[in-house]
């Protein structure tokens, strides 16, 4: 009877176990959930910063930035800047009191409120970017042209991952060559997929005015958009090295005016468009950022903008870009630290592999930069999942393995809570004295089973026995199979079918709706 005893109360808290991990978790209890707190990892000194800031002052104020918009150069020379030479100058006075009064806390709004993102101190989230023209097909081994129904299809993966945070347009739809067509579809894909914060962009204004009016109709009103943009706009202001991109910039304005948020994005490439040094390309970027923060509190005093310092690496032996080096680790780490140096909402890219397929060297190259990116305080990793080719493929099975990876960075992010329960002396006592002399069963270890404790949904954690049972699963046919399941059952349906109608009427959307709904 002693026996059957043991063995019941074994399986008894095993089933206690099984229980409480299906249980669900208010957010608040969760293991990982997105705005965990950075700025732990610091590679730059105080010093180090006061000394990029001067440099950044300097450049502003002696080399500045040519190709100026006519409004630009108005609005900036009328704060105080100057105009010589067909380059504008920044006064150092100007952009101090511009970071002095700028918006510091701003909040990117899902169309589903429990996505709202508070963009503030050092609250780090993970989301997608990019502008690949290719998918990297794992099934045949090959790099096929990207689609917009492609684009439509990710977003909808990305909805489901707990561990990206917001989804910003990933790839460009090659079978939609029209620009115009080409930039409405793009928005109108990814806000029809999924309820998080959208990212996306514009070559034109009148193409951006077009997606604006559809945005209209999918918030309820242009009031009610307002009141919650929930697309923002990604916006290369600047053509490195010092220079303003004219079509970019009368992007810029339209959607500031237009009430939509703008990330502010320099993206100079280290030892072509940026200084080889890696310092130097800071203070490159930097400047050029605050160039365009600068303007856009002309335009707008408090506007939501995100300090966009994004310098990619080269290879230097070859000129092409190194997503995935040390070097482009670093370098955005540092960006980061910048943005917490001016206590402005920052978002930096990580995650941009070199490998071609998730293989060893993807998982290596993402884990790294993912990682500092995040330690470093910044508040938004761009680019962190599924991407490939230094940005020229993405991989529908990416987007769910490194799902898992970056709640485990998120996790190590969260770091260590230390307080009169987690010492643990009471557990001890129970176990060590009174107890079987291990912690199974206690009720601490209960509670923090998934308080304390993150799981991975595809990644392999049995033994090698268990996964020979099991008939030994490779991780990319776990993704696989994950990434068909949500394909085949997730169509979200946010945007009602009228919405969409009076949608279709107006604009001339080419994705089919039979794509967006489930087949037979």
């Amino acid at each position: 009877m002693a026996e059957l005893s043991k063995g019941q109360s074994r399986r008894g808290a095993r089933a206690a176990k099984r229980a409480l991990r299906a249980a669900p978790l208010a957010d608040e209890d969760r293991a990982v959930r997105p705005g965990m707190s950075g700025g732990t990892f610091n590679p730059l000194s105080a010093a180090d910063m006061e000394k990029i800031n001067n440099a950044v002052m300097e450049a502003l104020e002696t080399v500045g930035l040519s190709q100026a918009i006519p409004s630009c150069v108005e609005a900036v020379t009328k704060a105080g800047g100057t105009y010589k030479d067909g380059r504008l100058l920044f006064p150092r006075s100007l952009v101090e009191d511009t970071i002095a009064n700028c918006a510091k806390s701003i909040v990117l709004y899902g169309q589903d409120p429990k996505h709202d993102m508070e963009i503030t101190d050092q609250r780090v989230y993970f989301g997608t970017a990019g502008a690949a023209v290719h998918i990297a097909d794992v099934e045949n081994n090959e790099y096929r042209e990207s689609t917009l129904e492609d684009l439509y299809n990710i977003a909808r993966i990305v909805d489901k991952m707990d561990n990206i945070h917001y989804f910003q347009r990933c790839l460009v739809p090659r079978d939609v060559t029209d620009p115009l067509d080409m930039d409405f579809n793009t928005c109108y894909a990814s806000v029809s997929a999924t309820t998080k914060h959208v990212g996306t962009s514009w070559v034109e204004p009148a193409n951006f005015e077009k997606s604006l009016a559809m945005l209209h109709h999918m918030a309820g009103g242009e009031k009610q958009w307002r009141a919650r943009p929930f697309v923002s706009m990604s916006n290369c202001f600047v053509v490195p090295p010092m220079r303003f991109a004219e079509d970019s910039c009368y992007c810029l304005e339209s959607a500031v005016h237009g009430g939509m948020p703008v990330l502010l994005l320099a993206a100079g490439q280290a030892g072509a468009t940026s200084p080889a040094a890696l310092a130097g390309s800071i203070v490159q970027e930097v400047a050029e950022v605050l160039a365009g923060l600068v303007w856009v509190n002309l335009m707008v005093p408090g506007h939501p903008a995100i300090f966009g310092t994004w310098p990619f690496v080269s290879d230097l032996r070859t000129g092409a870009m190194s997503g995935g080096s040390g070097e482009q680790a670093i370098l955005m780490a540092g960006c980061g630290q910048m943005g917490r140096y001016y206590n402005l909402p920052t978002g930096i890219a990580a995650g941009m592999a070199d490998a071609k397929f998730p293989d060893a060297q993807s998982g290596f190259e993402k884990a790294y930069t993912n990682t500092l990116a995040a330690h470093s305080g910044a508040n938004l990793i761009y680019e962190s999942a599924g991407m490939h080719a230094s940005l020229l493929g993405c991989c529908y099975e990416s987007y769910v393995i490194d799902n898992d990876m970056l709640g485990a960075i998120n996790r190590t992010v969260r770091g260590i809570e230390v307080n009169d329960d987690t010492l643990s002396l009471q557990a001890m006592r129970d176990v060590c004295i009174d107890g079987p002399s291990h912690y199974l069963g206690h009720e601490q270890t209960f509670g923090l089973m998934q308080k304390e404790y993150i799981y991975p949904e595809v990644a392999d954690r049995t033994s090698p026995k268990e996964w020979a049972e099991s008939g030994k699963p490779v991780l990319l046919e776990t993704a696989r199979a994950r990434v068909d399941d949500i394909l085949k059952t997730h169509y979200p349906t946010h945007v009602s079918e009228e919405v969409d109608a009076k949608i279709r009427a107006e604009f001339n959307v080419v994705l089919p709706r039979d794509k967006m709904t489930p087949g037979d």
